[in-house]
């Protein structure tokens, strides 16, 4: 089976390292195009053995990446298109159906209930998403959660597969020297209590709450690592407070991941030596689609406080038993985390929900929705003459620039 990932973008983020962790588990033979911004994680997937190719798309109104993308689809004699991400499921479904490929399957990775990828849901944004939609074969949820989601938009239900997102467990294992290590590199105390977090700094994870509740809390040490536009105003909340030599915004971190440490080689320390370094992990974001960040802090034995996360909370309570839920008042927070400081979290085992999102098993159930996709299509080949209705020339794409969610014109915004 030939089967060509299309994605918007590939820095580092959520959804575009689960692509390279599904890419080394698929018996399939893939390759990549990212329409724009191929950054650390193209480095990575082409360290693996993927080819990646850069469409060069040049902002959200590109219209000519449809054919160019169509032609590279045509050529390429694909069984199956898989797009991520919503402006590579949009451009990536129409290419697909112009190329004339099988079957087309896509995955909703960041859907909430008012934003797609860290942008307000408009209704320019939801029509053109079910309008394109219709050209696919399946919609892959990442859980149950964001299969309602769909399902309430009127995607059928006959179209929506859950295949939940997967971690390599062992990356994330508790490494007492890894502690140690990084500590001493950050110029943390080695006795410090030290809370962390990890996700792109946008207003819906909620990062504020994390930062305003460290500044309550005397000693205790912040690590977040991420970016975003929150940047700026998390370290002017941290100054505000005086805390600022207590919050340490980390930037990205984790790029091109060493399959065998799943850290980063000769580089400031990657996420599994962070958590490492942790005593507490919080995710104050109310709405996720998964809560990869979560089950990855699981994995790494810490102790998880979280305002939402469907990884954990669409499983029994005991399969995740160092997971909590957190509240969204700094306050508040503060006192949960004060009290876990005075009682000595210590290490946790690896809890079963850390097994249950093995990346081996979301593997094998993708495989399955494949199967089941090229299964239910024709065995032939459309010419793109006959596709009238996928002509980029008859499609309307509204423009998010004029919608006040828009940041800018990039295209793999979080």
């Amino acid at each position: 089976m030939k089967v060509l990932h299309i994605i918007t973008g590939l820095e580092v983020g959520g959804a575009e390292q689960q692509l390279r962790l599904m890419l080394r588990r698929l018996p399939a033979n893939c390759e990549v195009v990212a329409l724009t911004n191929p950054g650390p994680v193209a480095d990575g997937i082409r360290a693996d053995g993927t080819p990646v190719t850069h469409l060069g798309m040049s902002g959200n109104r590109d219209l000519t990446a449809i054919p160019r993308l169509a032609r590279l689809i045509r050529n390429g004699h694909y069984d199956l298109v898989h797009t991520h991400l919503y402006r590579a499921c949009v451009y990536g479904r129409i290419a697909a159906r112009m190329g004339g490929v099988r079957a087309v399957v896509a995955t909703e990775h960041s859907l909430g209930e008012a934003v797609i990828e860290g942008r307000r849901l408009t209704r320019g944004i939801r029509a053109l998403y079910r309008a394109t939609e219709r050209l696919g074969s399946a919609t892959v949820a990442v859980s149950d959660t964001v299969a309602d989601r769909l399902a309430r938009w009127g995607v059928p239900e006959e179209r929506i597969h859950v295949v939940p997102n997967g971690i390599e467990a062992h990356h994330f294992a508790y490494d007492p020297a890894a502690r140690a290590a990084v500590r001493d590199r950050l110029g943390l105390p080695s006795d410090a209590f030290v809370v962390g977090g990890v996700g792109r700094l946008v207003p819906g994870k909620q990062f504020d709450v994390l930062v305003r509740a460290v500044t309550h809390l005397s000693s205790v040490h912040l690590l977040l690592a991420g970016e975003g536009p929150e940047r700026e105003t998390l370290q002017r909340m941290a100054r505000q407070f005086g805390a600022s030599d207590r919050i340490h915004l980390l930037g990205t971190r984790g790029g091109v991941v060493s399959p065998a440490t799943g850290d980063v080689p000769d580089e400031e320390p990657g996420i599994p030596g962070l958590l490492a370094a942790m005593d507490v992990f919080v995710s104050p974001s109310s709405e996720e689609a998964f809560g990869l960040a979560v089950l990855e802090a699981l994995a790494s034995g810490l102790h998880v406080l979280h305002g939402g996360c469907p990884a954990v909370d669409e499983l029994p309570a005991l399969q995740a038993p160092g997971a909590r839920r957190c509240s969204g008042d700094p306050y508040e927070l503060s006192q949960t985390i004060r009290e876990l400081r005075r009682t000595g979290p210590g290490r946790l085992p690896v809890p079963p929900v850390v097994e249950h999102y093995d990346i081996g098993h979301s593997a094998e159930a993708l495989m399955a929705v494949y199967e089941h996709a090229l299964a239910a299509t024709p065995r032939r080949r459309v010419s793109p003459s006959r596709a009238p209705d996928a002509s980029p020339s008859n499609v309307s794409l509204p423009d998010p620039s004029r919608s006040p969610s828009s940041d800018d014109h990039s295209l793999s915004k979080r």
